[in-house]
């Protein structure tokens, strides 16, 4: 695709000078995310209004360079690495909340707000926003929505998809299009909104959001609940739902989870347990007390070595704070790491639990699952030195069994990363070519150029 000091001279006249950037030491820090992979884009550009993101995407259909949409970059799987290069559109300058309205319960923001930053304003007008990915302090509701990131209260509300109710977006050849709603309901049309949240980027790029918010609940209570075997940790999480509880969220850790995030930490966990549950519990203060005593019942029959109850706020968010401190604590057992995000049925997780201490006696290789146990969404990450060939190899076929396992058990090879690049070619394992033609049919009606996140999800 073609890129030139011409055109980048075009774009500075729709941006302004001070909003591109094309010199390798500042255009390093969007070569890569989180993934180990590295793609240097010819330009970084900084839009400030949907006219600015049209103009460019018009300008890469005339001269045939790839646009590739990017919010903090915190991605799993390469979604918003420039592969073909390009034009990296850095979304930053987006970073409004446009309005909160209670009476209606719905929220208009532009993609550039962090998370948690929008999480907090809602809740000071006492509502909810429930997508809380572990990213929430510097990932934005634009990447959510593109990734349809979910998190641990997914298990009772749901993930991303269900609170967006319309978007603004530029189509790839710079129509501004409005989808959705802004009511509770709405059925006129296909539902483009539900087809862009997830996209990765591929089909359009959102420029506003309208998302749907609830009463922030009135109380909040935290267990951990620690256990002598990890098959019988996975097995209270559906005993739990199978007694008609839903939690707000059960995140479980393993034991190797837990010495990492010990020794990380220092807050005084259990290295010896072979699994910990985290559960929090909300609603009204007497809907809270009655679920809590049920789950600690059910947790008491199944054999549970401890329940320790949260006394206060402070000390449920150390809870929370050691199990988001999981992932980045893990290179503890290795200078790489292949992260994948599988889910299974809640009723298969003691086999899949059983499945991946399989292949790590098999191969060798340190295997640490945590995750979001109440939704059977399991991060399995497997740690290795990738200069050892043989390693590298054993790590590899470990994740096409785990795939392989996954969706003989009925699950999905991923619940909240997407897809990316680093998942694409597994795609064919779950997707029919059927279904994949389709897919690329789309694209192509959204994308007739093929300038939009090029290489992505569908290779």
């Amino acid at each position: 695709m073609a890129f030139s000091h011409k055109v980048f001279k075009k774009i500075e006249s729709i941006v302004g000078k001070s909003n591109c950037l094309n010199k390798k030491e500042d255009i390093l820090c969007y070569a890569y995310d989180t993934t180990p992979d590295f793609h240097y884009p010819d330009a970084v550009v900084f839009p400030k209004n949907s006219e600015e993101v049209a103009s460019v995407l018009k300008l890469a259909n005339q001269y045939g360079f790839s646009v590739t949409p990017r919010g903090a970059g915190s991605g799993m799987t390469g979604g918003s690495l420039p592969v073909k290069g390009g034009v990296v559109l850095a979304m930053t300058r987006f970073d409004r909340i446009i309005d909160i309205d209670k009476d209606n319960l719905v929220a208009v923001a532009e993609p550039g707000v962090i998370t948690g930053d929008f999480q907090k304003a809602v809740a000071s007008h006492g509502l909810f926003y429930p997508p809380d990915p572990s990213s929430a302090d510097f990932s934005t509701l634009g990447g959510n929505a593109a990734e349809c990131a979910g998190g641990p209260k997914a298990v009772k509300y749901g993930v991303t998809r269900d609170y967006v109710l319309g978007l603004e977006v530029v189509l790839a050849t710079g129509e501004i299009v409005k989808t959705g709603v802004q009511t509770a309901k709405g059925v006129v049309g296909y539902d483009l909104t539900r087809l862009i949240v997830g996209s990765e980027g591929t089909l359009g790029i959102i420029t506003r959001l309208i998302l749907r918010l609830l009463p922030l609940p009135d109380a909040v209570q935290t267990i951990t609940v620690i256990y002598d075997s990890i098959e019988t940790a996975a097995e209270t999480v559906s005993e739990i739902i199978r007694q008609g509880i839903i939690p707000r969220s059960i995140e479980y850790m393993d034991n190797a989870s837990i010495r990492c995030v010990e020794e990380y930490m220092k807050g005084g966990l259990p290295t010896d347990a072979e699994a910990i549950l985290i559960i929090d519990v909300d609603g009204f203060e007497h809907e809270v007390s009655h679920a809590l005593r049920r789950v600690i019942t059910v947790c008491e029959k199944s054999g549970a070595r401890q329940i320790k109850t949260a006394e206060n706020r402070q000390d449920a968010e150390i809870l929370w704070r050691a199990r988001k401190a999981v992932s980045p604590a893990l290179f503890k057992y290795g200078p790489d790491k292949i992260n994948e995000d599988i889910v299974v049925p809640r009723s298969k997780i003691p086999d899949m639990v059983k499945k991946i201490q399989s292949l790590s006696r098999e191969t060798g290789l340190t295997m640490v699952s945590f995750g979001h146990a109440g939704d059977g969404n399991i991060h399995v990450n497997v740690m290795l030195d990738k200069r050892v060939t043989a390693q590298l190899q054993k790590a590899n076929q470990a994740v096409e069994e785990i795939f392989d396992y996954t969706l003989a058990l009925g699950g999905t090879i991923s619940g909240e990363h997407g897809v990316g690049i680093t998942k694409s070619a597994y795609m064919t394992k779950e997707i029919s070519a059927e279904s994949l033609a389709l897919m690329r049919r789309i694209k192509f009606a959204f994308d007739p150029a093929g300038i939009l996140n090029p290489g992505k999800m569908m290779v």
